[in-house]
């Protein structure tokens, strides 16, 4: 006798897609109702990890379980939006269901956590794993929480970075110097990559700027070049815009280099979290699998930066130079100032028109992003002997001054797709100062918070305008700092967090 459909996909377990549009971010979900055959005879429970196959895709998901009939009908299955995509299914086709296998490195992450030491082999196969995607966020959150403050020897987050590599794609552009550049991050504003980049690119080198979407903060590099040009680029496509225009300002994450940072980065952000050895691993692996040959890191110091003394600084330098010896990268690392914020714009948009105003020669340009700008580019151009040393910084000025540099980056914009002008949000609030004095000191990190609830990154044009730098003479009622956001709510929200401190907590003027 002939078996209906319903009998031949129960007995391959297979169910029928259903499309419930549902947005879980990154995380892969599967819904099923409890009483589907496949939950019944393979005893799977809520929170299971299962494998989703069709045809050659496959994918392991979270199972959550649905205890009434009203979203899914007898036979079907439902997932993320994310899972959706990632596996290719529309309405109506069949999803098979398995158990996922046991993932043996879980084993290296539990001898982690009770602080035993990782070797290659270890880190690889746990890399490996979260690359395929066989790690739920729990156990994401595990490895990140095992592997955080100085849980990592310098053997251990080499091999970590090693493993990061191999994993991904990786760019070869062949004889010459690739340069590169990376900041730390923890200092408001602070957005010097896409002018290094143009001055860089103007003076003839090749840079291929990979750069990361925040983690714990208002704005990343690539949030904040996506308010004027395209990002999210392929490989094949940065390929072709380097070989033009000889630099790009592109999201890493798209084209697939160190594809398991990308998984890190995101759980990290959850969690507000940066470790040191996995913060060095991460850019590493980034700037070996866009192909540089030469980097140059910068870390700002500050009481309330992400890098808060010079011990701290010194040993996250060390660090950068035996991983990046390692890994065959010529690495130069910067202490800079990050007493405060640096530029005035705190936020995607924001950050942008401090950029463009520094390139365009703009007589008001803050002064601070500028010149740092001058002094990372130039020590890069030194590092990759694009200019004999002492002369960096000079060269990089005069390629600002005269418009190339601007050019370039222009340029550069066109080939990733087209540029247009960051535009500020709709909704504002101003913060006075109450007294009259000087600025003496400023946290970074609560005025950060403040963009952040105003909405920035995931708001563009959100964050915060900033007029009081150190130093500063202000009057009583003169602005301090201007919030935006792109809605009433949002403003209300910040402004709920900025009513509930004491003005000084943030801008402490001293009389």
């Amino acid at each position: 006798m002939q078996k209906t459909k319903e009998e031949q996909y129960k007995t391959v377990n297979k169910l029928v897609f259903k499309e419930l549009g549902i947005e879980t971010q990154h995380e892969h979900i599967v819904f099923m109702r409890d009483d589907s055959h496949v939950c019944v005879s393979e005893g799977f429970e809520a929170l299971t990890r299962v494998r989703l196959s069709k045809g050659k895709k496959s994918i392991v998901a979270s199972l959550n379980v649905i205890t009434s009939n009203q979203l899914l009908e007898e036979g079907e299955i439902g997932l993320s939006n994310s899972a959706q995509h990632a596996l290719g299914v529309k309405n109506g086709d069949y999803i098979e269901v398995a158990h996922l296998s046991h993932v043996n490195s879980l084993s290296s992450v539990r001898s982690k956590i009770y602080g035993n030491k990782l070797d290659y082999r270890q880190m690889q196969s746990i890399i490996q794993d979260i690359v395929k995607g066989n790690y739920s966020n729990v156990h994401l959150s595990a490895f990140i929480t095992a592997c955080a403050g100085s849980n990592m020897e310098i053997d251990e987050i080499t091999n970590l970075t090693q493993a990061m590599i191999s994993t991904g794609e990786q760019i070869n552009w062949g004889t010459g110097p690739v340069v590169d550049k990376h900041c730390i991050g923890g200092l408001p504003g602070n957005r010097t990559t896409p002018i290094v980049v143009a001055v860089a690119a103007a003076a003839g080198l090749k840079i291929p700027k990979t750069s990361s979407r925040a983690i714990t903060s208002p704005a990343g590099t690539a949030d904040m070049m996506e308010t004027m040009t395209p990002v999210d680029l392929s490989i094949n496509e940065i390929k072709k815009i380097v070989s033009k225009e000889g630099g790009c300002i592109v999201w890493g994450g798209i084209a697939n280099l160190s594809p398991a940072d990308d998984a890190l980065i995101r759980v990290e952000r959850a969690l507000d979290l940066d470790s040191e050895g996995q913060l060095v691993a991460s850019v590493l692996s980034k700037k070996v699998a866009a192909g540089s040959t030469h980097v140059l890191i910068d870390i700002p110091v500050g009481k309330t930066a992400k890098v808060r003394t010079e011990e701290q600084a010194e040993k996250l330098k060390y660090f950068f130079k035996v991983v990046g010896n390692a890994v065959d990268l010529e690495t130069k690392v910067l202490v800079t100032d990050g007493t405060q914020p640096v530029g005035r714009g705190i936020g995607p948009a924001l950050e942008a028109m401090d950029v463009l105003s520094v390139l365009r020669n703009e007589s008001d340009a803050p002064k601070d992003l500028k010149h740092r700008s001058i002094l990372i580019a130039g020590e890069l151009l030194e590092l990759s002997s694009r200019t004999e040393s002492g002369k960096g910084m000079q060269l990089a000025e005069e390629l600002i001054i005269s418009n190339k540099a601007y050019e370039k980056f222009m340029a550069i914009c066109l080939a990733q797709g087209g540029f247009k002008e960051p535009e500020y949000a709709s909704y504002k609030r101003n913060v006075f100062a109450q007294t009259a004095g000087i600025v003496g000191e400023i946290d970074n990190r609560k005025l950060a918070n403040v963009a952040k609830l105003a909405g920035a990154p995931q708001d563009s044009s959100a964050g915060v305008l900033f007029e009081a730098p150190v130093g500063k003479k202000v009057k009583k009622g003169q602005t301090l700092f201007t919030v935006y956001a792109q809605s009433e709510g949002e403003l209300n929200y910040a402004s709920s967090y900025l009513d509930s401190l004491d003005g000084s907590n943030i801008v402490s003027i001293v009389s």
